[in-house]
């Protein structure tokens, strides 16, 4: 599979990486057997970068993913976690619901200074139980996560200490990079003006319907030399299934103006004899500042599915057919998004 380089620091990922999140029990549960076959599948396709998290059943999601990577020659992949949230043990009782399925007796506390980053990645290793991180992503820091008063002494954190324990792990090799792992963009420019950070991790804001991060993020990146590796491609299902009853875009049922858009972007799809998801998932690919475009699945078939739209890679002049189609995520306002 092709690779492309990580910011400027000469660290190679693959085109196509993997994302743990349902490995962890996102919606629906997810058995062992199925997630190593998940992992295989991934593995046999050739991607080598793998992207996981603490937050991903509560610590499973790691699990999972170091088990399997223990079994494979150690600098034959590239993996990133996340920071920013703190594991905590509660009885089996009392594990609260965000969405995840069967997850381990966990609840988070968000933290991002220099401690909280620095014990983060210490329970990590454990978990993973594997001696290297390649990347690590400061997870879900910003408005839509945490409403603006709230974020304000969440950015005070990262941007006071938290930083300095990323650079520090970076310099002394510990880890090769380090970045944002989000589903906004302004917290991208609020952070990316203050500081330097070699990627972004964008979940759904530069997609075939969201172009979100286009006016001002795209050319912040190219500037600072910044890669963005884009997940959520297919804005919570609404790009891989098309406008159908109960699609999703962006974590919640798809409104009636969304369901005509797609729809009008399936009939282009069409035209030329695509299924809409193979345009979707190429692309983030068509700009020079994506170095990865992360699928995420619990199934083996999921991912040989996808993995089938990557090639042959579809002509840039494509794009421009869907582009008056698109929409810009709205203000965030002071109240957080996701709940």
């Amino acid at each position: 599979m092709r690779r492309r380089t990580i910011g400027r620091t000469g660290l190679e990922v693959t085109e196509i990486s993997f994302g743990a999140a349902a490995l962890g029990g996102l919606y629906r549960a997810c058995p062992r057997d199925q997630a190593m076959a998940t992992l295989q599948a991934a593995w046999d396709s050739g991607i080598r970068y793998f992207d996981v998290a603490p937050w991903y059943g509560f610590g499973l999601g790691e699990r999972r993913v170091g088990d399997f990577l223990r079994d494979q020659p150690e600098d034959s992949y590239v993996l990133s976690t996340k920071v920013g949230r703190l594991m905590r043990p509660v009885p089996t009782d009392k594990v609260p619901n965000y969405g995840y399925v069967d997850p381990l007796p966990f609840d988070a506390d968000y933290d991002y200074s220099y401690d909280g980053i620095m014990r983060s990645v210490e329970f990590s290793y454990a978990r993973l139980g594997l001696n290297r991180i390649d990347i690590l992503y400061v997870h879900d820091i910003g408005g839509y996560t945490h409403g603006k008063a709230l974020n304000e002494h969440y950015l005070a954190q990262l941007l006071g200490s938290g930083f300095k324990a990323l650079e520090e792990l970076k310099s002394s090799g510990a880890i090769k990079a380090y970045g944002l792992g989000v589903n906004e963009v302004p917290v991208c420019l609020d952070v990316m003006n203050a500081a330097d950070i070699d990627c972004i991790l964008l979940a759904g804001r530069y997609t075939l319907l969201d172009r979100s991060a286009v006016a001002e993020l795209l050319p912040l990146c190219e500037k600072k030399g910044t890669s963005l590796i884009v997940g959520g491609v297919f804005n919570s299902g609404i790009l891989a299934t098309g406008p159908v009853p109960g699609a999703h875009f962006d974590y919640l049922p798809a409104t009636p103006d969304i369901l005509a858009k797609v729809g009008a972007m399936e009939e282009i799809a069409r035209k030329h004899g695509l299924p809409l998801a193979q345009p979707a998932l190429q692309f983030p690919l068509h700009s020079p500042c994506v170095a990865s475009v992360l699928i995420g699945t619990a199934k083996p078939e999921s991912l040989v599915r996808n993995m089938q739209l990557v090639e042959p890679r579809l002509p840039d002049s494509l794009y421009a057919e869907f582009e008056g189609l698109t929409v810009v995520a709205p203000p965030l306002g002071d109240e957080a998004v996701r709940v």
